[in-house]
């Protein structure tokens, strides 16, 4: 009987597992809503004013790994998306010029300056672009904010759609495409039983209810 037991608590302890890994990690900030995407920033970041040369400069900010400088600045507050095993950091854009991007480098203050574009044209990603590159490589994640309607799966993008299948406690989402507001998504639940249908990724005011599961 002890034996049962010890089996039916290893069985409750799984899906459990499964779905704290479904909280995204701390390393990512959504705090502001209404961006265009996201800027890869180079491990030296010079924020300026104005788009140009001659503009006062704002801010200057390094890091490398976990350490950043100067040292009173947290991660949490600088990146949308921080990687430090990966010397990755990722800030909010709000406006962009051809040479330029302005990003958000206080995600609590909302503080903007301007920063030179690198010349590789890669750095700067629409968040559909940032989906379709991060989410199809590593899949997503449900954020814990996400409404219980976010995890509803449809037949089409539309809200007032056949629904199909709910996601319960998500091993694997895999997101094959991005339609507006949608991404249509294959998902391995608890159950084992594979199902395909149409995710509300985000709400229509940007609100993000699924992220990449970069790792």
């Amino acid at each position: 009987m002890k034996k049962f037991f010890l089996i039916l608590s290893i069985l409750f302890l799984i899906p459990l597992q499964g779905l704290c890994e479904n909280v995204i990690p701390q390393n990512v900030s959504l705090e502001n809503t209404n961006t265009f995407g996201l800027y890869q920033v180079p491990n030296k970041i010079t924020l300026y004013e104005q788009p140009s040369d001659k503009s006062n400069i704002i801010h200057s900010i390094s890091f490398s790994g976990e350490k950043i400088f100067p040292p009173d600045i947290k991660a949490d507050d600088l990146f949308v998306v921080f990687l430090p095993a990966k010397n990755l950091g990722f800030l909010a854009v709000t406006d962009e010029t051809e040479d330029w991007v302005q990003v958000i480098y206080n995600n609590n203050t909302g503080a903007k300056g301007w920063l030179k574009k690198d010349e590789d044209p890669y750095r700067f990603m629409t968040w559909v672009m940032f989906y379709n590159m991060y989410g199809r490589k590593y899949g997503l994640k449900i954020l814990k904010d996400a409404p219980d309607i976010a995890k509803d799966l449809h037949t089409s993008t539309d809200d007032k759609s056949q629904t199909v299948g709910v996601i319960n406690m998500p091993q694997k989402i895999n997101l094959n495409v991005i339609r507006g507001n949608w991404a249509l998504v294959s998902v391995y639940d608890i159950d084992r039983i594979p199902k395909t249908g149409y995710v509300r990724w985000r709400a229509d005011n940007g609100v993000k209810y699924y992220f990449p599961d970069i790792k």
